[in-house]
């Protein structure tokens, strides 16, 4: 089986690890055309990748149409020389302070995944993995018995109580376009809504663990928003959100539409967190300092897995304390400074 994989967003936190899982068996022949405008990343997070010849890469953005026609033609050309063409959009607008800018996600992820889906039914693509987002699970993202499953009842924000959760209504709606698109029998595909995602190459410590880490590395202390006193997460490293990925892809009998979380089960505290990145730094006693609220955060976030790990051999690999340690790793090599008590030595 020969496979030519179209990433979207490939040179960010999904897009980068799925290149390197895809190419990491050397004796295959499958191939990757993938593209990203860097509005989250860098050439860097692919440096190792790049020169192999089995993966071509353009500086595009999903939103521009001349571009995006570049790529189809492209697909088009090449693609009677594979078994499959997948299609994988990876592309959004994901830092959370952009979940506020409503223009900005629904050019982004509403326009330009509908655009990327239709380009890959025009071309005759076989499947289309769409990374949706754990945000349209909202205010009831957890329950007791085992975590909130994809099928259970949604209860969102409304405009009135938080801007932020147009974000999460503009990812539902690219569901339905994927759903429908199944459906009416266009294409194999499904939805992908993960937890909490992390990894040791993000360019911007936007996300709260890179932030975390980044904040006692640098200043000796960490700022959490007063939220923080109570929310509980699960953290899915990128290694395990990207097998999933290609796991599904690779699961003709999955590809049915439908969505599928993709989570581990460990649930931590944000507070317990950031004393556990500080521990795992040499802070022995560190500064932690609460400012700032944030409108429409869910006080857990707890996703249950079983469909995938029904459907598919699919299972995390990486747990909280081996992922935390490959980034203070990656992000202290950057900038080494040895730490006492919250403060830099």
């Amino acid at each position: 089986m020969r496979r030519l994989y179209v990433i979207s967003g490939v040179t960010g936190m999904t897009g980068n690890e799925l290149v390197r899982q895809i190419l990491s068996n050397r004796n295959s022949s499958d191939k990757i055309l993938g593209f990203d405008n860097f509005f989250a990343s860098s050439i860097e997070t692919v440096e190792d990748c790049i020169h192999d010849n089995r993966f071509t890469f353009f500086e595009y953005d999903i939103n521009n149409k001349k571009q995006m026609e570049n790529v189809e033609n492209r697909v088009a050309g090449q693609m009677h020389l594979f078994d499959e063409v997948i299609y994988i959009n990876c592309a959004a607008v994901v830092h959370t302070e952009h979940f506020y800018h409503v223009y900005e996600t629904f050019a982004t992820n509403v326009e330009g995944m509908k655009d990327f889906l239709e380009q890959a039914i025009r071309v005759g693509a076989k499947k289309y993995m769409h990374c949706s987002t754990s945000e349209v699970y909202s205010m009831n993202s957890w329950n007791e018995s085992g975590g909130v499953k994809e099928d259970d009842f949604l209860t969102l924000s409304h405009a009135e109580h938080s801007q932020r959760t147009s974000y999460a209504v503009g990812k539902l709606l690219t569901e339905f376009f994927l759903k429908d698109a199944v459906d009416t029998g266009k294409i194999q595909g499904c939805s992908i809504r993960f937890a909490n995602v992390y990894s040791k190459n993000e360019r911007f410590p936007k996300h709260i663990i890179p932030y975390i880490i980044h904040s006692f590395r640098d200043k000796g202390k960490v700022v959490l928003l007063e939220n923080s006193r109570k929310n509980r997460r699960t953290f899915l490293h990128n290694y395990d959100s990207c097998s999933a990925v290609l796991a599904l892809a690779h699961t003709d009998s999955a590809l049915d539409g439908t969505v599928y979380n993709v989570a581990t089960d460990e649930e931590i505290s944000i507070i317990d967190l950031a004393k556990l990145c500080a521990s795992k730094m040499g802070i022995s006693n560190p500064v932690i300092e609460f400012e700032g609220y944030r409108a429409s955060d869910p006080e857990r976030r707890l996703l249950s897995t079983e469909k995938i790990r029904t459907r598919t051999s699919w299972k995390p690999r990486i747990d909280l304390d081996k992922g935390l340690d490959g980034c203070i790793a990656s992000y202290l090599n950057h900038c080494p400074n040895v730490f006492t008590n919250g403060r830099r030595g």
